[in-house]
């Protein structure tokens, strides 16, 4: 059975990849240091190997390469809070930038060039143009936007010097749970619309802001692409299943190509939990901008990518079911 280590692999996302290539027949190791991640949801949920430890931690690197017959790394192991990131950037170059390039060595040392990478499309910036293609210029404006930018150039190189074969993935808004309600995303703090929009509904928050109602879209919100985390996860099996089948370096976006406004979302959410939600709209946040929608006709198109779940209420209403079942007591 074919080994894949996916960092991080206790998280919101990483979680949902382990499930999926679980379930397409994998055989998964998990390196966590649960600075964010659940156990529970590895060992108990899950089932299988967890390793607590950290990617910068060369020599467990090189114990778990050497001990396991690795075939790829699946990467999620990252800081992703973009108001953190810049009231405190060096956290995010350590851990994001320098610990990849500790793990990227660790794996070139084993001689494993096979590498999925967990990327993001706020390393676009603010686009020039909708929907945003892979090839639209790459302008990040937050620390953390710029340490994935920073290891997707240091990928481009790997490939060239050391032919270390990588998929990076630049997902939009990722979205929703398991549909069979055993994982879900649970951040602390929440930063996330959907899942704050469904702590109100469940009383754990007063209410829901809305920063801006006076932005050139037709009600006034921001529009986003919202991206079910099991199509997210299904990429990423894709992606792998690509790699290993020889396939060259690429990047690709995930998103639905199509968005949905903060207020749809919202009212969405009213719908679905049937409760009531109170909402206060406040002022515009600096650099947030109208419109955010990806093109993902790359995907569908190499790797054979459709999401299943591209419906908002689907997302939303699995998204509740796991909220209940969290935090519902």
């Amino acid at each position: 059975m074919t080994t894949i280590l996916v960092t991080g692999g206790a998280g919101y996302i990483g979680s949902h990849a382990v499930l999926a290539l679980k379930q397409a027949g994998y055989e998964v190791i998990v390196l966590d240091n649960l600075s964010n991640g659940h156990r529970e949801l590895v060992e108990e949920v899950l089932q299988v190997k967890l390793i607590v430890g950290d990617m910068s931690d060369r020599p467990l690197l090189d114990n778990i390469f050497t001990t396991h017959n690795i075939a790829a790394v699946m990467h999620f192991a990252a800081y992703i809070a973009v108001g953190e990131s810049v009231t405190d950037p060096a956290k995010y170059y350590h851990n994001n930038v320098t610990g990849t390039l500790t793990l990227l060595e660790a794996m070139l040392a084993a001689s494993i060039k096979k590498f999925i990478f967990s990327s993001t499309c706020a390393l676009y910036g603010v686009p020039k143009f909708v929907p945003i293609t892979e090839d639209h210029p790459q302008d990040p404006i937050s620390p953390y936007a710029t340490s994935k930018w920073m290891v997707e150039r240091i990928l481009s190189d790997f490939d060239t010097a050391y032919d270390l074969k990588s998929v990076r993935f630049r997902y939009f808004n990722a979205a929703g749970a398991d549909p069979n309600g055993n994982l879900g995303e649970d951040h602390e703090p929440e930063s996330h619309i959907i899942p704050l929009v469904l702590q109100a509904a469940l009383g754990k928050r007063e209410s829901i802001s809305i920063f801006g109602t006076d932005y050139p879209t037709p009600d006034g919100t921001c529009i986003r692409d919202y991206i079910h985390v099991t199509d997210l996860a299904q990429a990423h099996v894709l992606g792998l299943e690509y790699l290993l089948k020889e396939g060259d370096s690429e990047v690709f976006n995930l998103g639905n190509g199509s968005g949905f406004s903060v207020r749809e979302v919202i009212e969405t959410a009213l719908l679905v939990t049937g409760k009531e939600i109170k909402i206060v709209e406040c002022d515009r946040r600096p650099g947030d901008p109208p419109i955010l929608v990806g093109s993902s006709d790359k995907a569908t198109k190499i790797l054979g990518w459709h999401p299943q779940y591209p419906n908002v209420e689907e997302i939303i209403s699995h998204a509740w079911q796991w909220h209940q079942k969290r935090h519902g007591s």
